[in-house]
């Protein structure tokens, strides 16, 4: 009986041995730096959306996508193109009820220069009541597409007049908000604006699940930064973003190497590189309407890995790690080995919120964000100095391997992560 139970335990020891020599092998520092330093490199000038040289950093993911053997997320391009609008009201004017529309009550989201509207137009009328989010109702009717006209509880005022005032967004339709506490009966609203547009791109990769193809595992990082700014003290002018976010991208393409490679996954598995998050999240908002969250199983949002934790090396946080238990699936596949995940030991600062997680965790996808930065005394979060001499390649090589060792049992479809529950999400 001992003899077996030794035998079995060393049978164990070797299996445990060839699997981090194979995981090693894919997944490691050298490899890391390869990817890391080409994304932070001055020649990418901090990777700013809407510049030559965020199309550069586009080109080079898609290819590692390409060469790992991903197939392409938007038909036969790993590039998800798509126009950011950018309008400029230049009159309004309406009414609703018989009574006269205040201008600052109206806001329009189209890429029409001028719109005119009446009850007979066909604009399908939502009522966003006093317990609805507003961004919640905007992302749904822009996923299913069409001409709305919004009737926007008053308690709503501050969020309207921010989405009013951001004026970019990504249309699928015309959508008419009105400020007013009433449904709309008979009313006429005009509408002038000049609309310009600018391109954008996400980059996605699909590796398709097996036996469970219509489920999805999101794999995912933004890919732009800052660009060029003032020069600093010492003459540098770029703002290279290597930790923030290159060092997150470069997660995603050795992670969709690596699944790529053991062929196991039962999910369908997506490796997304988001644009314009500095900008306000507009890639990770465009790529969510393309998907029915409801498919959407989990999501490993990845910013910020290239410095040490808290906690010291071998170790991660998880934003909204209270919000569902897929913090706990991960510590579950962890264990064993040396690496240790922790909840958000900053929740004043509201991460869970501010990342490319957050589109689809409003769904109630178990959208997280996994991350190490110190986000009390990071020093060169948003500076020149954040340069790749200033990363661990060792220990970013370490939370990549965790990353893909404790998502196993969820790509695996064995594991299904707890739904984000809407109260949860009120701040």
């Amino acid at each position: 009986m001992v003899k077996r139970c030794s035998y079995f335990i060393l049978l164990l020891l070797i299996k445990q041995t060839a699997f981090s020599q194979a995981i090693n092998k894919i997944i490691n520092a050298k490899e890391v730096e390869r990817i890391e330093k080409t994304l932070s490199a001055d020649d990418m000038r901090g990777r700013k959306a809407f510049s030559p040289e965020i199309d550069k950093a586009a080109d080079f993911i898609a290819a590692e996508f390409k060469k790992a053997g991903l197939e392409p997320g938007n038909g036969s391009s790993f590039l998800q193109e798509f126009a950011m609008f950018h309008n400029k009201p230049v009159a309004v004017s309406g009414t609703m009820n018989g009574k006269t529309l205040d201008e600052k009550s109206v806001a329009v989201l189209s890429a029409k220069e001028s719109l005119s509207i009446n009850q007979s137009s066909g604009f399908k009328q939502v009522v966003v009541t006093t317990h609805d989010v507003l961004p919640d109702v905007l992302m749904k009717i822009k996923r299913e597409g069409g001409n709305y006209l919004l009737m926007v509880d008053t308690v709503h005022r501050m969020m309207f007049e921010r989405i009013k005032r951001s004026s970019l967004f990504t249309p699928k339709g015309d959508i008419v908000m009105v400020l007013s506490a009433e449904e709309a009966g008979e009313y006429s609203i005009q509408f002038k604006q000049t609309v310009s547009s600018r391109p954008l791109k996400n980059v996605v990769g699909i590796l398709p699940g097996k036996s469970k193809k219509e489920e999805y595992v999101i794999f995912s990082g933004h890919y732009d930064h800052l660009g060029v700014g003032k020069a600093n003290a010492a003459g540098d002018s770029i703002y290279n973003g290597a930790n923030d976010d290159a060092a997150g991208t470069t997660a995603v393409i050795m992670l969709a190497n690596y699944f790529a490679k053991q062929k196991k996954n039962e999910r369908t598995l997506v490796f997304v590189a988001f644009t314009a998050e500095e900008a306000g999240g507009f890639g990770s908002q465009y790529f969510s309407q393309n998907f029915n969250p409801d498919k959407v199983m989990a999501m490993f949002n990845i910013e910020m890995i290239g410095t040490e934790s808290k906690w010291g090396t071998n170790s991660a946080f998880i934003t909204g790690y209270e919000k569902t238990d897929m913090g706990k699936i991960l510590e579950k596949n962890l264990e064993g080995t040396d690496f240790k995940f922790y909840p958000d030991p900053y929740p004043d600062q509201q991460l869970f919120y501010r990342s490319d997680n957050a589109t689809l965790a409003r769904q109630g996808v178990p959208a997280h964000t996994i991350s190490t930065s110190k986000m009390d005394s990071e020093k060169f979060y948003h500076t020149q100095e954040d340069e790749i001499e200033t990363l661990d390649m060792n220990n970013m090589a370490a939370i990549i391997r965790a990353i893909a060792i404790s998502s196993t049992s969820i790509v695996a479809g064995k594991d299904t992560p707890a739904r984000v529950a809407p109260e949860s999400l009120r701040r």
